[in-house]
């Protein structure tokens, strides 16, 4: 089993690898320059080194939020930028989102047919996304995982004229104001200490002004997202917080979720500060959504799906 970033509208499910697959993902290298080329590479060297007859099998990290209806991932450019560049909202952290939603339908002993979600992963890249029945309906990351909440080292959402405007004023090259948001940006550029949560934490806990900021914008951009998900679903059962940050930073957590009691959020203090990596609940008992702490797993995900595939196929 492996994992793919970018499967755009041509790969919608997991699927097994062929040669013609391979090209298909290599073709996409544009819309992931980092990571498609790559992976079509690897999979070429994999198709020589394993036997022919073992089935290997490709799972997008693009195609969970294929589900999305056409006003949530549209842009207001031109129609056809969409039909010529198939310019339009993508999503990623799929997999992550299919196997922590699923993960907490369980928890909960209901059908995720049933259930609202609004699924929080955070780390170095983070996206959050509304699950409703199971589906994917808009998510936080666009065309690229530029998009969405600031990161580690990308800026997350900004006004398209700023990004023109900075270029414009430092010189850069489209590719160099790319670089500049995707690996400058974010944590690390506001800070100017560190793209990694826990030393942003360490330098807000002295006072650091910068780093404050840091906290203080992630956590009301994931509480903003968490609201205007709770419009477009029409209505909310749970939070998921999962990922590097999600799962093992409890202020976060507890601030993203602050003040929320109108919207029947209420974080049970104590067990969240004593959650750290592990599934488990930490709203309150009278909370009328649920709060939990969801460990994703991607891998594990890969292969049920790898072995869904080929028990199919054989």
């Amino acid at each position: 089993g492996h994992r793919i970033v970018q499967g755009a509208e041509i790969f919608d499910k997991t699927t097994l690898v062929t040669d013609e697959v391979i090209d298909k993902i290599d073709e996409l290298r544009e819309l992931a320059p980092v990571h498609n080329h790559p992976h079509a590479l690897a999979l070429r060297a994999c198709k020589k080194v394993i036997p022919a007859n073992v089935p290997q099998v490709v799972v997008f990290d693009t195609a969970f939020h294929q589900t999305m209806p056409e006003r949530a991932y549209m842009f207001g450019l031109p129609y056809e930028d969409y039909e010529k560049y198939h310019v339009r909202k993508y999503g990623f952290h799929g997999t992550s989102h299919r196997f922590v939603t699923s993960a907490l339908a369980k928890a909960m002993g209901k059908d995720i047919k049933d259930l609202k979600i609004v699924s929080c992963h955070l780390g170095n890249g983070s996206s959050i996304t509304a699950v409703k029945g199971g589906k994917s309906i808009d998510t936080s990351m666009g065309f690229t995982p530029l998009d969405g909440v600031v990161m580690g080292t990308r800026t997350g959402s900004v006004d398209p004229s700023a990004v023109t405007f900075v270029a414009q004023k430092h010189g850069f090259s489209p590719a160099e104001m790319s670089d500049y948001m995707n690996k400058k940006s974010g944590f690390l550029g506001l800070s100017g200490i560190s793209s990694d949560n826990r030393e942003i934490s360490a330098a807000a806990k002295e006072g650091d002004k910068k780093s404050l900021l840091v906290c203080d914008m992630l956590t009301y951009e994931i509480k903003k997202y968490i609201g205007a998900y709770t419009a477009a679903m029409g209505g909310l059962d749970a939070v998921i917080f999962t990922g590097g940050i999600g799962e093992n930073d409890a202020p976060t957590r507890e601030i993203s979720c602050s003040d929320m009691e109108f919207f029947g959020i209420k974080i049970d203090k104590e067990i969240n500060n004593a959650t750290k990596g592990k599934l488990q609940k930490i709203s309150t008992s009278d909370s009328k959504v649920e709060v939990w702490v969801v460990p994703t797993n991607e891998e594990l995900l890969i292969a049920r799906d790898t072995l869904a595939l080929i028990s199919e196929n054989h």
